[in-house]
């Protein structure tokens, strides 16, 4: 089972810049989630969604995307307004009534289709990417243990979905023009960490980038940089996944997060060789709490990390959010120290200072 889901962690990163992998990553996730089928959509906030399915329901699936017959369909409503920050059972977001007169479940259920998991991973572009994965009516419903395993894929999924969903699912053919699509600052580095090629947003970033000797790079701010290095020296072990590491406004650069993605088979060979691709996502200043799904995906919070790292921003104590969520204070504490492991914080008015620039800069349509 282990090196079936290193093999699919490969796929995922790789199905980043190869669109027609995805319809493999998602066999996989149904494989390992005993599932019937599975798509992956991409929603923005000026046109209909765009994505890919597996072809058992592609007949659906085509009348879905089609002009505005999504908007009709509860179900999707309802997960783009939830926004769910892990794999759950739709039939736990929508009432059965709903469900029952909803068009889209109407066509589903005369392919034999019958109990819905999905997931929904918002992007700091105000893009959102949602996964869905059904079972034969025959199958029943998802066990926990299936959504567990989802959930364990669904960091990377996080990762290679800001890529996908930047350049529109189109098939990137060169280094350089795959770097200017990303549209945020990126650059890709060699196994050594040298790098191979940088976009112009990045190279002018060189307060917060820095060079180095060999030809490498390194974060000006030293928690950030202590960080980044040892990712990079995670991501040149094989099978190792990407990772994601905030980084704070340095002189007139804002507030970014960095995300490494590991480039795996076809990918590989697309940059040149590459081994890593460098990711940097601006974050916007507010004095509001960010979302619990928006620090999920920039963060690698699990869901209880992420509500409590919302409350602490919301000015409520680890006391307060402990009694609002019905857990233990001695509970909060470690999601607490698990929050500061990945964020690189290890104060809490300092996470809070730095969580408050986290905002998107545009919300998707909710119909």
């Amino acid at each position: 089972m282990v090196w079936r889901m290193r093999e699919l962690v490969d796929r995922v990163y790789e199905a980043a810049f190869v669109p027609e992998q995805w319809n493999r990553v998602l066999q996989g996730a149904c494989d390992l989630s005993a599932s019937a089928s599975g798509q992956v959509l991409f929603f923005s906030p000026n046109g209909p969604p765009r994505g890919i399915t597996l072809d058992n329901l592609r007949p659906v699936f085509n009348r879905f995307i089609k002009g505005d017959f999504w908007t009709s369909c509860a179900s999707v409503q309802r997960i783009c307004s939830v926004r769910p920050a892990s794999f759950v059972r739709v039939e736990d977001l929508v009432p059965a009534e709903e469900i029952a007169r909803d068009p889209l479940r109407i066509m589903l259920r005369k392919f034999g289709i019958g109990a819905h998991l999905c997931t929904a991973i918002p992007m700091p572009t105000g893009e959102l990417a949602i996964f869905v994965f059904q079972k034969w009516t025959n199958d029943g419903g998802y066990e926990q243990d299936e959504i567990d395993k989802l959930n364990a894929l669904r960091p990377h999924l996080e990762r290679a979905s800001l890529v996908a969903g930047r350049i529109g699912i189109e098939r990137a053919e060169a280094t350089s023009s795959t770097l200017d699509l990303m549209g945020w600052p990126a650059a890709v580095l060699s196994s050594g960490g040298r790098v191979m090629a940088m976009n112009p947003r990045l190279a002018r970033m060189s307060a917060t980038f820095l060079p180095v000797a060999f030809g490498g790079l390194a974060i000006a701010d030293a928690n950030a940089n202590e960080r980044f290095q040892a990712a990079m020296e995670r991501m040149n072990r094989a099978g190792a996944g990407g990772s994601s590491i905030p980084v704070p406004a340095i002189g007139d650069e804002p507030a970014l997060v960095i995300h490494l993605l590991p480039l795996r088979r076809v990918a590989h060979d697309i940059f040149g060789g590459a081994e890593t691709l460098i990711l940097a996502t601006p974050i916007a200043a507010s004095q509001l709490a960010p979302s619990a799904t928006l620090l999920n995906v920039l963060f690698d919070m699990t869901p209880a990390e992420a509500r409590l790292a919302t409350d602490l921003t919301g000015g409520l104590t680890l006391a307060e959010s402990a009694a609002k969520h019905g857990v233990t204070v001695k509970s909060s504490r470690t999601y607490l120290e698990r929050i500061f492991r990945k964020t690189g914080i290890h104060r809490q008015g300092q996470l809070v200072a730095m969580l408050k620039t986290v905002q998107p800069h545009a919300s998707p349509p909710s119909g």
